[in-house]
């Protein structure tokens, strides 16, 4: 197979194809009696545009905006309901089921491969290297990217294990693998990490797609927007096969205020702070007896490995906390993920974590 010129050339010819779905015309100087909508406003309907109309399908402003934020050109954006959306759009439109394929490293976000499996694409993991603090194995990927191959998933900072990858070697996975398969990097956690985004790489690096969302630093998870952010040509295909009013009227009118410059600075304040409860978290459980190990994190989440993590799980149940148990992941048997909380919430943590070895005692 040679390699592909444009990034289209990897996409389902089906979807390369397709004739989308045709919506109503969005043109708001006129009264709309096109789209079968109810002409008056339902009790308590507070919203700018009304509840009763349609949203527009990838709303201009938010679009614009987004692609303020993340410093990218409007037409390389597509707004989604969080990265999922991104996720399970690319996997529909790149991988033909029972054919392609899709590479994940883990321990990592399991909607790569969920998505995949929906799709009838085959999962190949590529472990990331453990004892290199879960580095990407860039050489690795390339020896298991058969032609089927059509998606490389990364995420960067990592979850379940906070690290970031090495910016240069995920841009070295994607010049070589640049006509033979897209990288997906999933950037949900880059705004705690000490490295910036790689979504400005997208405008020179046509096989490579970056992720992000207003889930975390900014405080939006049940808002669900997010971003894909790739060359325009892949944006005008994914637009085929979103649903034409993925975001409601609620969610585009809240998010376009939260991105205002008052709302932007708070969110960097809330980052700062998580990043110094973070160092602070790391340390206490460091030092707190039965547990073995804590990761360096870049997020806003913290991986630590226990003597009897089943104890520790029970002790911050016991204190009205819940963490997350990720001891399913292959090399992270005795591990909790942890996101940081409130000072409080952080501090009644590790009292709840210290009464487990006092009660073994």
């Amino acid at each position: 197979m040679s390699a592909a010129a444009s990034p289209l050339e990897l996409a389902r010819a089906e979807i390369r194809s397709l004739a989308p779905y045709e919506h109503a015309a969005w043109e708001p100087s006129l009264e709309r009696l096109h789209a079968n909508e109810l002409p008056w406003r339902a009790q308590a309907d507070a919203t700018h545009a009304g509840l009763n109309r349609y949203p527009e399908p990838q709303p201009r402003e938010l679009v614009m905006r987004l692609a303020e934020l993340y410093g990218v050109e409007p037409a390389a954006v597509l707004v989604s309901r969080g990265s999922d959306e991104g996720i399970d759009l690319l996997t529909r439109a790149f991988c033909r089921a029972g054919s392609d394929a899709v590479v994940v490293c883990p321990p990592t976000f399991g909607m790569y491969a969920v998505a995949a499996r929906i799709q009838g694409a085959t999962v190949i993991r590529v472990p990331l290297i453990a004892e290199r603090g879960f580095a990407l194995d860039v050489e690795s990927v390339l020896a298991r990217c058969t032609p089927q191959v059509k998606l490389v998933f990364l995420c960067s900072p990592n979850n379940p294990t906070g690290n970031l990858m090495a910016p240069e070697a995920i841009l070295e996975l994607t010049a070589r693998l640049a006509g033979r398969a897209l990288v997906v990097l999933d950037e949900a956690y880059i705004e705690f990490a000490d490295a910036p985004s790689l979504a400005a790489q997208v405008a020179q690096q046509a096989f490579l797609v970056v992720l992000r969302t207003l889930s975390k630093a900014h405080g939006l998870a049940g808002a669900r927007c997010g971003a894909l952010i790739a060359a325009p040509e892949i944006v005008a295909l994914l637009r085929k096969i979103i649903p034409p009013y993925a975001l409601t009227q609620t969610t585009i009118e809240t998010v376009c205020e939260r991105l205002q410059p008052p709302h932007l600075a708070a969110a960097r304040e809330r980052v700062a702070l998580i990043r110094s409860e973070r160092a602070q978290l790391a340390r206490a459980l460091a030092g707190t007896a039965g547990v073995r190990r804590v990761w360096p994190s870049e997020a806003n989440f913290v991986l630590a490995e226990f003597e009897d993590a089943s104890a520790a799980f029970a002790q911050a149940r016991a204190a009205g906390l819940l963490v997350r148990d990720v001891r399913a992941h292959p090399g992270l048997e005795r591990a909790l993920r942890i996101t940081v909380g409130t000072p409080e919430q952080n501090r009644r943590l590790i009292q709840a974590l210290q009464r487990v070895r006092a009660e073994a005692v």
